[in-house]
Order: structure tokens, then sequence, then C-alpha cells
């Protein structure tokens, strides 16, 4: 199977929420078809456009949010593809590097996908697939200092709107919709 048609079929997973999903569905399977180069091949913004998976760790209406050094704010974990990765292959392994601990899945695919333009000196974007992991809230886990000055639980609705992923809301509200929390 072709890298592409792998990450092809791991996006006609995704059922949209609304229709800012529909449409950043519609234009990564676009972007993926195209032949483009999916995978960051070198820091920070090479090419412009590349693949990321987002593994929000939640339980019982809180998530586990880390205050990222380099963009400054505050998110989920998550890290960059790697060419012939599947995401939920870079899930683990980034579970493992950033938070030191093992992948609970909640869900058997992605649960979301986001198209954002990221901040900060080198702007790119972040073809984000969202796999939503079961944590156990209040439990901060031994996180990596290089990459989040502090990580904290919040409720839902406490989440620093302000100083996040502009589409974390959206994904909240998704999974409320969808019965994966409490």
């Amino acid at each position: 199977m072709r890298y592409a048609d792998l990450i092809e079929a791991e996006l006609r997973q995704i059922t949209p929420a609304d229709l800012l999903e529909l449409d950043h569905l519609t234009r990564a399977r676009d972007w993926v078809r195209s032949g483009a180069q999916l995978c960051r091949i070198a820091p920070p913004a090479t090419p412009p456009m590349h693949l990321v998976s987002y593994f929000p760790v939640i339980d019982a209406g809180h998530i586990l949010l880390g205050d990222h050094i380099s963009s400054g704010l505050w998110l989920p974990p998550g890290g960059h593809i790697e060419q012939g990765e599947h995401p939920r292959e870079t899930v683990m392994r980034e579970c493992l590097e950033e938070l030191r601990m093992s992948a609970r899945f909640l869900t058997n695919g992605a649960a979301f996908l986001t198209i954002a333009e990221t901040i900060g000196a080198n702007p790119h974007e972040d073809v984000s697939l969202w796999y939503p992991l079961q944590g156990q809230a209040g439990h901060i886990p031994d996180y990596d200092v290089r990459e989040y000055r502090n990580m904290r639980w919040f409720r839902f609705e406490d989440s620093p709107f302000d100083d996040i992923d502009p589409n974390l809301e959206r994904f909240l509200g998704e999974l409320r919709e969808n019965q994966l929390v409490a």
C-alpha cells in the first residue's frame, strides 16, 4: 500500500462534526492525493504543510494540556508524523517520549481532523489527526520539560480558550456529542 493510500484510509474513518471539519477533510484528501510530501522532512517547516498526530489525554470531563514552549500555547500532546509511519504509531511513540506513558486509545481511528496555521517565527500548516487517549484526571505524567513548561488538567469548560489551539473547543464539543466522555 502506498503511504498516501494509508493516510487517505485513515481520513476516510473520520466523520466530520461540522462544516469546518468537512472543509478540512476535503482539503486534506485533495492534498494527500496531490502527491505532495506529507511528512515534515526538515524542522521547523519543510514542507510548509505536513502531518501531525495530536493525542489529547482525557478523563471524566477533564483534559491534560501542556504549556508548550515553542508555541507559547496550552496544547494537547502531539508530534510530527515520520515518513512511512502510521499516525497511530506516532501517537504511541510520542506518548512515550513526551509523557513517558503508554497510549490508551479511546477510538479505533482518528476522531477529528484539523488544518491549522501555526504561529511563531516559522509559520506553516499542520494537518492534525486527533486521537483521544484515556488518562487519569489529576495525575500529571513525567512530561518532557524540553517540550513543556508546565502540564495540568483542566475541566473541559475551564480550558484556557484564549491560549490554546483554536480547534480544541470544537474537539471537546465533538467528544461530548459522540459520548466519548462523561
